[in-house]
């Protein structure tokens, strides 16, 4: 259950994209009345009307996400407040200009603000927070928790140029799938990579 909350503003994202897509005309009479007015931007389109609605959609839903956890007196990630400033400032941006280029842009910095707050913990105040959430579920050697430091920093700024190729390379809705299911799929091998490589060390320090 928590899984499911935890991406349902992405299941919703995906969902109502799909959904406006299928349904051009009505997508567009419904974000021409909604965003039409706002705004400088050109006027709203078949191509356009989909990613409006869809961002209209996960700006709301990520709000509604951190106002669920904020009223059960849970713990909100510092993360995640940060993707609710990106997804509404950029999200902003992409309806009132009428342009998806905003919330392309989205995923790229949050992979990139959480891959230069790893470097920067690391390089400046000397302290791996991969360690500071992780030390206490699992024990390794002070060199792989600097290693694995350091292949997040890398995936995360990997993660970031791809979704910029992709943004500009392909069609929104090329780019939607990939938000969706490759940015997931390529999390999965790095986790599957990573537990591979974490299992040989742990039976090292089990032997020992």
């Amino acid at each position: 259950m928590k899984l499911f909350f935890d991406f349902l503003p992405l299941i919703l994202f995906f969902g109502s994209y799909k959904l406006a897509q299928s349904q051009p005309g009505p997508a567009v009479e419904l974000a021409t009345a909604w965003f039409g007015p706002l705004g400088t931007g050109p006027a709203v389109d078949a191509q356009t009307a989909p990613v409006l609605l869809a961002t209209a959609v996960v700006m709301a839903a990520t709000a509604v996400q951190i106002g669920v956890l904020v009223a059960r007196g849970r713990r909100v990630d510092a993360m995640l407040w940060v993707s609710l400033v990106l997804v509404l400032a950029l999200g902003g941006a992409t309806l009132w200009f009428h342009s998806a280029t905003f919330i392309k842009w989205k995923p790229s910095v949050l992979y990139w603000i959480m891959g230069a707050s790893l470097w920067v913990s690391h390089v400046i105040f000397r302290h791996n927070l991969l360690h500071a959430l992780m030390g206490g579920q699992i024990d390794l050697p002070a060199l792989v928790w600097q290693r694995l430091n350091f292949a997040w920093i890398a995936f995360f700024g990997l993660m970031g140029l791809l979704n910029v190729y992709v943004a500009y390379s392909y069609p929104t809705d090329v780019w939607v799938n990939f938000k969706v299911f490759g940015s997931l799929g390529l999390m999965l091998l790095f986790l599957l990579a990573q537990a591979v490589y974490l299992s040989r060390h742990l039976k090292n320090e089990e032997a020992s």
